[in-house]
This record gives structure tokens, sequence and C-alpha cells, in this order.
């Protein structure tokens, strides 16, 4: 894999970047939450899901666990701060100090790894990778942990839409027949928006370009998107109130549960977890579409060579692959677990026994979509 991002490029934008990177985020400075080398703090960037299944789910399981052993999270909401996250982790890696960082759950984790940012990490490390199969660990970025996985879906109101789309062509013929009845979260606030967006996008780009940008920043390929821009930017008559996109994951999901519009792009797992809970009616259903299909992979976790509670670290994320662990996530988040299903209760088996998780379509790799975060907004809102 080519590195894009060596760690004297990134250096050079920590310098600039660095200050403001400590005044967005509290992450604890030198105090990575406790005392001793059994302290972990945790940098989660992301929906506020992801975050409950860490404050409410994984962190308390462990602590208990492992006693001795303190987990504190801190939190950014939509990684509305990821490049300045990157930037302060960098200037820590060059000034040899403590980012207040030891493990991080988010979409940037590629990017620091990329950089030659983080800890190495194998099963000498975290000894429950081999249980995590081989099309997963191919599929993963090195020195990173998967933890989790999901997909983009399309969920739709079973009641109003009895026969669905089944291609992306299909798609956007049934947005422009039900004006307003369809939308989508805005670029850069949400995974689900993001893979729509995405998925238009990869309509016009060669298989090959595309398998680039899933590993690698390689922007001169990004004329590539013009089409499918012009194709989003087409349907603003058609969405909802004819040009309304909302931020984040949930705020299409309370228009989609409202029954103000008929569908709308989901990460399974916060669709499960939203009808186990209530929140989305049971006459709602989901499906994928083909030719292409909406994106999907594992979420990564990395240590930050910079870290100096390396060992706690590595024992949070080796037991984040334990069975136990791993049915929290497929409980809490209805995420997919990423080790082998036979070590998991028969329920769990079956329950994701046709998901094809080593085999999801990859989103782009980070710089990459934040760049495609950027057109979209110069592209096509109001457009």
């Amino acid at each position: 894999m080519k590195r894009s991002t060596g760690l004297a490029a990134v250096a050079l934008i920590a310098t600039a970047t660095l200050a403001l990177a400590g005044c967005v985020q509290k992450s604890g400075g030198g105090d990575s939450g406790g005392e001793g080398d059994k302290s972990v703090t945790v940098f989660v960037s992301g929906d506020t899901n992801v975050q409950d299944l860490w404050q409410k789910g994984l962190v308390p399981a462990f602590e208990k666990a492992n006693p001795g052993y303190k987990v504190k999270v801190d939190f950014d909401l939509h990684g509305q701060h990821d490049q300045q996250t990157v930037a302060k982790v960098t200037a820590a890696t060059v000034q040899k100090r403590d980012p207040g960082i030891d493990l991080i759950d988010g979409g940037f984790v590629a990017q620091l790894a990329e950089g030659d940012l983080l800890q190495s990490v194998g099963e000498k490390e975290v000894p429950n990778l081999k249980t995590v199969p081989d099309g997963i660990m191919k599929a993963a970025v090195k020195d990173t942990v998967p933890y989790r996985a999901s997909s983009v879906l399309l969920a739709y109101n079973a009641k109003e839409v009895p026969t669905p789309p089944k291609t992306l062509d299909d798609l956007l013929s049934w947005i422009k027949q039900h004006p307003g009845k369809f939308t989508y979260n805005s670029g850069g606030t949400g995974g689900s928006g993001d893979a729509f967006v995405t998925t238009v996008l990869d309509k016009g780009v060669p298989e090959d370009d595309r398998a680039k940008m899933a590993v690698e920043y390689v922007p001169e390929l990004e004329t590539e998107w013009d089409a499918g821009f012009e194709t989003l930017r087409g349907l603003n008559p058609y969405v909802y109130q004819k040009g309304v996109y909302p931020n984040g994951n949930n705020g299409t999901l309370e228009l989609l549960s409202s029954g103000q519009i008929w569908m709308t792009p989901v990460w399974s797992d916060q669709f499960v977890s939203g009808v186990e809970s209530g929140q989305i009616p049971e006459d709602t259903a989901t499906t994928q579409i083909s030719d292409p299909s909406f994106t999907g992979g594992a979420s990564l976790l990395g240590i930050p060579k910079a870290s100096k509670h390396v060992e706690a670290a590595q024992k949070l994320a080796d037991w984040v692959l334990t069975p136990e662990a791993q049915e929290i996530v497929s409980t809490q988040v209805s995420g997919y677990p990423v080790i082998e299903l036979s070590l998991l209760p028969e329920d769990t088996q079956k329950k994701f026994a046709d998901a094809d998780i080593a085999n999801l379509r990859p989103p782009y790799y980070e710089q990459m979509g934040a760049d495609m975060a950027k057109l979209w907004a110069q592209k096509v809102p109001g457009k």
C-alpha cells in the first residue's frame, strides 16, 4: 500500500494547528484519566450511539472484568475536529510528549496509521486478533484493531413503499417520482448520508481508481466525481422540502420515523437499535441496493505511538475482542461482531449469519472523504 501521509508531512500540519486542537478538545493533557499504567483515555469520534457504546457498555464491563483499571472517554460528535486531533497526535509524537489519548475509535485512525503515528499492533500485543477472520484483517489498515462492523442500508416505510428500489438507478428514479419523500444527511455529518453520496459518485468512477480511493489520498482522481455531483445537484428539487439535508444520521431517522419522508439511507446497527428501542416504527424495513451497493466495513481502533499508557491500551483493545465485549457490541448497537461467530451465543450467530462482513464495500480513505464533504457543500445544496 502506498504511504500517502508520512510523519514529516503531517508534522507540518500539526505545527499550524496544534494550538487550535488544544482548544477544541479536552483530552486530559498529560493525565490520561487516572494514576499509573492502569488508566486509559479513549478518544471517540462519531455519533452518540458509539459514545454510549463505550460509556454505558464497554467501559463499565471492562473495568469490572479488570479491577484497578480506569477508563476515561473523550467524545467528539460527528468527528467535527478530526483533523485537529490528527494534528495534536502528530505534534505529540514529534515532540515526544503525552497526547492525553491512549486509544482512538474514529474514522481518522487509518490516516494516523498511514502517517506512522500508531503503535505496532499484532497478535503479540493484542492476542485476540487471532480470533478475527482473515478477510476482516486483510481489509483493515496495518497497526489497527478492527472491533465492530456495520453497513449502510436503505430504510423505508413499508406501508407507503411496498416494493423498494433494488439498484442505485432504481433509487434515483424513485426519488424523482416521489418528490419530498427522500433525503440524506449533509456531507460530512454522518456516515449514512456520506454512503449515499459515495455510491452516487462511484457510479462514474473506474473500478481500479475506486480501489485506490479506498486506501490512499489521490486528489488528482477527484475530477471523476464531477458526473456524480451533477446527479446529486439535480436531486435538489426532489428531496425533502426541495433541498433540506439534516445534520447527522439521527436527523434523517427522525424524519423517517415521523412519516415526513418515506425513505433514507441508515446505518444497519443504528436502525436495529432504533427498532428495538421503539424509536423507529415496526413497519419500517431495510434493504440493500446494488450496482453499486452502499458502503460498509469495520471500525478501527488505534494506539498512538506517543501514548504513555500503551500496555493498558493494548489490554483494553484486546478485551474488546473477547466474546463478552463483542456481545455488548452486537446487543447495544447491533454492530456486526468481528470475531469468529462460533465464539458467540447461538442467538447472535443466527442474527449475523447472513452478514458478509469481510466483503463489505469500503468507504473512501479519510482524506478523500473529507474532500468529498467539502465539494458536496460547494456543489450540491441550493444549486
